[in-house]
């Protein structure tokens, strides 16, 4: 397969009649994805708006790439070293050279070679056609220990009157315990440090007031990310964003014993440093995680406050069994009068699900959802 410049990276592209898509080969980031709704086509994904100019040197190929939703591991920023181990941020399968490896006419694999715990990780790209889905499994091989892991899908709302988010039912959720950014350096944060909350629409914010996260974009001018503990006892976990203006509604699915925690990254102009400088707005990373926030390695493997909790933060990785993560991405076309999803329920003849609004509206997906729970 080819490799062609697309956004300002090499990227191969694949597609079927109903999804058109593109993986960069440095870093191995998705997008752009397009999906085919009736006549019309849409781009619910985020791309770095300096995508295409000469970046400062010293920031991270990560930075670069940045896109669509790419496989973090070790998930995090890794700002300290774990028994030797320094890793980039979000890890080596963010920011470093994935090679081709075969293609059919459903599926794409992609291999990385990694140095920092010396491996190999092995990704799979799956578009079924008759589908708006995109199936992703990384097989994970030849390393062992403690390893935090997620994939890290940003989103962009642009449509008039935005988005609504929702979850499956989480455990407890948490803004990050230290401070997101530092004003200092040009960072600016809304949400309380450390608050815990019940619910999404009441999240204490610094200033003494609530924030309503299922309601986005908001908050103008900062950065926060809070975390969600999944809970296990589901069959599935799920996370949502819908788009009325634009009748439309992107969903996630996972294993929550794989991983564990959904982490929203909500970016919207609080970057003032570079390259964000107060430009990258209105973008959401509805993230699916096993780690401790977005600190890394070190302080996922240790013992923390969540893992104390029950809510494990890393993956034990072994050379005698690869570890497998499962992951899906769907769109669907909504009818007038769908807000904001409530439930996804699997539909009775097994051939996909039933998206359910809190307004009573249904829609139904084609997805396979027992691509979830493969373990090879």
């Amino acid at each position: 397969m080819q490799t062609r410049t697309i956004a300002g990276q090499k990227s191969w592209a694949f597609k079927t009649k109903e999804i058109g898509a593109a993986l960069t080969m440095q870093g191995g980031h998705l997008g752009p994805v397009l999906f085919k709704l009736g006549r019309r086509w849409i781009n619910p994904f985020d791309l770095a708006p300096w995508a295409q100019e000469k970046l400062p040197a010293g920031l991270p190929p990560l930075l670069h790439s940045m896109r669509g939703d790419f496989f973090c591991m070790p998930f995090g920023a890794n700002d300290t070293a774990w028994r030797g181990e320094k890793h980039p941020p979000h890890g080596e399968t963010t920011n470093s050279t994935w090679k081709h490896e075969s293609s059919s006419a459903t599926s794409h694999h992609f291999s990385l070679q990694t140095k920092v715990r010396r491996g190999r990780v092995d990704k799979f790209v799956e578009l079924v056609p008759g589908q708006t889905a995109v199936y992703q499994r990384h097989v994970i091989s030849g390393m062992s220990g403690p390893m935090p892991l997620g994939h890290h899908a940003i989103l962009r709302v642009e449509a008039k009157g935005g988005a609504r988010i929702s979850t499956s039912a989480f455990r407890f959720g948490q803004v990050m315990p230290t401070p997101f950014e530092d004003p200092a350096k040009g960072g600016y944060s809304c949400l309380k440090v450390g608050a815990r909350f019940t619910a999404l629409n009441r999240v204490p914010r610094a200033d003494g007031g609530m924030a309503d996260l299922s309601i986005y974009p908001a908050r103008e001018g900062f950065e926060d990310l809070v975390l969600m503990a999944s809970d296990e006892k589901l069959p599935w976990a799920w996370t949502a964003l819908t788009v009325p203006g634009e009748r439309y509604v992107w969903f996630a699915l996972k294993d929550p014993r794989v991983l564990r925690s959904s982490v929203f990254w909500i970016s919207n102009g609080g970057r003032h440093y570079a390259p964000w400088n107060g430009r990258h707005r209105h973008a959401i990373g509805l993230e699916e995680v096993t780690a401790n926030f977005a600190y890394g390695l070190a302080d996922s493997a240790k013992p923390n406050a969540l893992n104390k909790r029950g809510v494990p933060t890393t993956l034990a990785l072994s050379p005698r069994k690869p570890t497998v993560v499962n992951y899906i991405m769907a769109v669907a076309e909504i009818p007038s009068g769908f807000d904001i999803v409530k439930s996804i329920t699997p539909q009775r003849d097994g051939t996909g699900v039933v998206l359910t609004s809190k307004s009573g509206k249904k829609v139904s997906a084609a997805v396979n959802v027992p691509f979830l729970f493969l373990t090879k």
